[in-house]
């Protein structure tokens, strides 16, 4: 049984934030951010666009790409954490705009992997007789979640989505090895400490900033160099390759110094690792899928390629996956 990716498309809000723009926001500087993050400028949601409507527009150019109808969807599975609603699922959501009838729909929260996770959960269902065809999305309106006082995660984070239809058939599949796993003994580094069952919203928690994004950067670091590199070098070992086969490495783009750091750990050459962190910054979940689109409309992805994903984000939770594109 082949485990096919059919097609892929992506949506980036019109919004621009330039780090010129938060020169006037906050005490920081285009330099500092540069050299720090990679990232020159990121796009951000519209007032009326909630993270459903990113994964929505994503998902219609999959669609359209794979030239399938909404109705053909067996399954909807959306990575965020950035949910329109605590419930109902965004997945529900992006169904009902889709008109995606025939489809069960849920959410998978596992932060800036997700796209990764979901993937992997999409190849286990497609093992069942029932599904065919599945859509995935990785959306995130992070900006949302960002404390625009806070330096050191203000200028990070931007909004966008990707997705991908994958699909079953009798050909060789694309998927050619993935590796999954969690540390939760450090998931206080980087969290959202208000809003659920733990802190409940409350004037307390409001006040003291608990409802967006806290982060201890340098100890993330470490975790997320380690962590990636762990994920991919599992992954070629258990497809029997070596790095230097790979055609791409396609990171997740949370931070440049991460990026080459687990770039050189890996001895990937640089002509081999796609970037767009510098026009993104860190979408989290719809990071991996936005760059493949990218990458894809590029003329960049060729079919027979080896591509390796990898990404690492809150929880701890990291993972890989080797396609063959």
């Amino acid at each position: 049984m082949g485990i096919k990716i059919v097609a892929i498309g992506s949506y980036i809000p019109e919004k621009v934030l330039t780090n010129i723009d938060l020169e006037r926001m906050v005490e920081t500087s285009d330099s500092w951010i540069l050299e720090r993050t990679g990232i020159k400028e990121r796009h951000l949601a519209s007032p009326e666009e909630a993270t459903s409507d990113l994964a929505y527009r994503a998902a219609l150019r999959a669609l359209t790409k794979a030239n399938m109808s909404p109705d053909q969807i067996d399954a909807v599975i959306v990575a965020t954490a950035s949910p329109d609603y605590l419930f109902p699922a965004t997945a529900c959501i992006v169904q009902s705009k889709l008109g995606a009838q025939r489809a069960s729909c849920f959410d998978i929260e596992a932060a800036c992997p997700g796209f990764i996770y979901a993937l992997e959960i999409a190849r286990g269902l497609l093992c069942i007789p029932d599904y065919r065809n599945i859509l995935i999305v990785g959306a995130e309106t992070l900006s949302r979640l960002v404390d625009f006082s806070d330096r050191n995660t203000c200028v990070l984070f931007g909004d966008g989505a990707g997705a991908a239809i994958v699909t079953r058939d009798s050909s060789e599949s694309d998927i050619l090895a993935s590796f999954l796993k969690g540390n939760g003994e450090v998931h206080h580094l980087l969290m959202l400490p208000a809003g659920g069952s733990r802190n409940p919203a409350s004037e307390n928690t409001i006040r003291e900033k608990g409802h967006y994004i806290k982060m201890q950067g340098k100890e993330v670091f470490k975790y997320a160099v380690t962590g990636m590199q762990e994920a991919a070098e599992k992954v070629l070992e258990k497809a029997g390759l070596s790095a230097t086969e790979l055609d791409w490495f396609v990171p997740h783009q949370a931070n440049i110094r991460i990026i080459e750091a687990t770039r050189e750990r890996l001895n990937v050459p640089p002509e081999k690792v796609y970037v767009n962190i510098e026009r993104t910054g860190n979408t989290s979940a719809a990071s991996i899928p936005i760059a493949l689109a990218e990458m894809e409309e590029r003329g960049l992805l060729k079919r027979g390629q080896f591509v390796l994903l990898v990404s690492f984000g809150a929880g701890f939770v990291y993972g890989a996956t080797l396609l063959r594109w």
